[in-house]
């Protein structure tokens, strides 16, 4: 339990969130800072939408924080596939398997909180 919470969502976001520092720090020394700087932004984003979510005023504030940690994890999911099928950016492809399981597990959470 690396964020303080037991909470399954917030948990897997904020390591996915150390996984990308990461990943962002080997593009920066290679000089992909176009790309690693829009990667750190939206792929720890996502961690840090969910943890608002947390503190929602209501169930439609809610939703409305998780929907926004969807879409940074879609961003998210467009520079790591850039730099998959870019030459020369070193991703490990785990990552997109990772944001992969955050965006299913976040749509269900979305999906069972309307109802």
């Amino acid at each position: 339990m690396i964020s303080g919470s037991n909470n399954v969502i917030v948990e897997k976001s904020f390591r996915f969130a150390l996984k990308i520092v990461a990943a962002c720090e080997l593009l920066q020394e290679q000089k992909k800072f176009v790309i690693g700087n829009q990667l750190l932004r939206s792929g720890t984003s996502i961690g840090a939408c969910v943890r608002e979510s947390q503190g929602a005023e209501s169930k439609a504030d809610f939703i409305h924080k998780l929907k926004n940690a969807f879409k940074e994890a879609e961003e998210t999911e467009y520079w790591l596939l850039i730099c998959k099928y870019s030459p020369n950016y070193p991703i490990d492809e785990n990552l997109l398997n990772d944001v992969s399981e955050l965006m299913k597990i976040l749509s269900k959470i979305i999906i069972s909180s309307k109802s």
